[in-house]
């Protein structure tokens, strides 16, 4: 008897779910009681909890346009082409923190220098900086520069915490990226709270972005219009809850004045005991639709991605599915990595109606007598793209029809484990991604090569 193919799909999900089974995880059910511990009653005081920390990081990017694609510099008054760009970067982070003074309520403040030394100031090389090394209107590269990354204050009851000022924040939406030599930060006020054991809340409401690879604020932009159209206000709202040992979910909102509403639900469970054989399944799925002025136009896009990841001891195998459901692009916010989807890489896979789909293999050496050292490998593909269905302006999407692409890439990291350079983290990439003639993120090879030291001094 022949089976068909999604019989035998089917079956050979069974025996994963069966084999995921043989060292369970817990599915008990986490009851939601205040939590045991009160951080402000354990505050040390202003001084005594105070620390002064940091990381230096060296980052370099080789990339190299295939197909007849160029980078641009200006060469005596004139506009030169060069297939690749090169840029060279040491970024420095020295941070103060206060400890909390002590009483019901606790106050604390935190700043952050941040550092940018240019190791390559070739005009050619860097090829205009982008969001990469920092240039003058001419290309030629800052060579030095330096800002406030943070300068907030906090105040705490208990374990809620509001912070006002220049601040990380981490959400679905709204996230700090530090994929450069400097890491982004965003101006305004948040509330956290943490009063319960197994379910905390975020509030947040911005006005300005400081970008990876400026000295000023910037209002907030997306990160894919065609338009350049800017806004003053961001304001979020979500919560993170575990309602099982092996569940985890959040829930998000937020409101980009006059850009879009974006609603987000993502939810991680842990199936199976990974000395055996463990499933891992996430789900994250967005809602965007238009919203005030609609200065990014109409905007009605539903996006998920489903991913199930297979992990025996030191080996770990990941599937995805991603699917975009609109006429523009899945868009999030610039300057942030609000995009928690499974196929968001060097391309985010986030084309009008783009369907991808990513395999991938990881190893931790740790299993084999290597520890802190780690090595994966990728590949992944997107088709369907669709744009000519698009009304809008805000979006250079009308020319997609059936627009395709692939990416694979391949790395190495390494997180020292003793000594002075304890926790040192370097890691290697090469990643190459070659698209369809009207694709927009083009046909590239890139390496990069990235150390971050961290230290303290207090």
């Amino acid at each position: 008897m022949k089976l068909s193919s999604t019989a035998l799909l089917a079956l050979a999900i069974s025996s994963v779910t069966a084999t995921a089974y043989a060292e369970s995880v817990s599915q008990e059910f986490v009851p939601t009681q205040l939590n045991s511990t009160n951080a402000q009653a354990e505050s040390k005081g202003f001084v005594d909890g105070q620390s002064l920390s940091g990381t230096t990081r060296n980052w370099y990017a080789n990339e190299l346009l295939r197909r007849g694609g160029n980078f641009h510099y200006q060469k005596h008054g004139e506009t030169q082409d060069t297939p690749r760009r090169i840029n060279w970067v040491q970024g420095t982070i020295l941070n103060y923190s206060s400890g909390f003074t002590q009483g019901t309520v606790g106050f604390s403040t935190e700043v952050a220098a941040y550092n940018a030394l240019v190791l390559d100031r070739s005009r050619k090389d860097i090829a205009n900086g982008g969001n990469r090394t920092l240039a003058e209107n001419n290309g030629d590269a800052v060579d030095q520069w330096s800002k406030l990354g943070l300068a907030n204050v906090k105040a705490r009851v208990s374990n809620t915490t509001l912070t006002a000022g220049r601040q990380n924040f981490s959400s679905p939406i709204v996230d700090v990226i530090g994929n450069r030599a400097l890491p982004s930060s965003f101006e305004g006020v948040t509330l956290h709270s943490e009063e319960f054991d197994n379910l905390s809340f975020d509030l947040g409401t911005f006005d300005r972005v400081s970008p990876r690879t400026e000295q000023s604020l910037s209002k907030f932009r997306s990160e894919y219009s065609a338009t350049g159209v800017e806004t003053d206000h961001v304001h979020t709202a979500g919560l993170n809850y575990q309602p099982l040992r092996s569940l985890k979910t959040s829930l998000y909102a937020a409101n980009v004045e006059d850009f879009w509403n974006q609603y987000y639900f993502g939810a991680v469970h842990e199936l199976g005991d990974s000395s055996v054989l463990s499933l891992t399944t996430g789900l994250n799925y967005y809602k965007t639709v238009d919203e005030g002025k609609k200065s990014m136009g109409e905007i009605d896009n539903d996006t998920y991605s489903l991913s199930f990841g297979l992990t025996h001891q030191a080996h770990s195998l990941t599937f995805a599915y991603q699917e975009i459901n609109g006429n523009e692009y899945f868009d999030y916010l610039h300057e942030t990595n609000g995009i928690y989807l499974a196929n968001s890489l060097l391309s985010d896979f986030n084309g009008p109606n783009e369907k991808s789909f990513q395999i991938a293999y990881g190893i931790n050496m740790a299993g084999y007598g290597v520890p802190g050292l780690k090595f994966n490998i990728y590949q992944a593909r997107g088709w369907g793209i669709d744009g000519t269905h698009y009304k809008g302006t805000a979006y250079d999407v009308n020319s997609l029809d059936g627009e395709h692409h692939y990416e694979y890439g391949i790395g190495t990291s390494y997180a020292v484990q003793s000594g002075p350079l304890k926790a040192t983290g370097i890691r290697a990439t090469y990643t190459t991604h070659r698209a369809s003639e009207n694709q927009g993120d083009g046909s590239i090879n890139e390496f990069r090569l990235v150390t971050t030291i961290p230290f303290n001094i207090l």
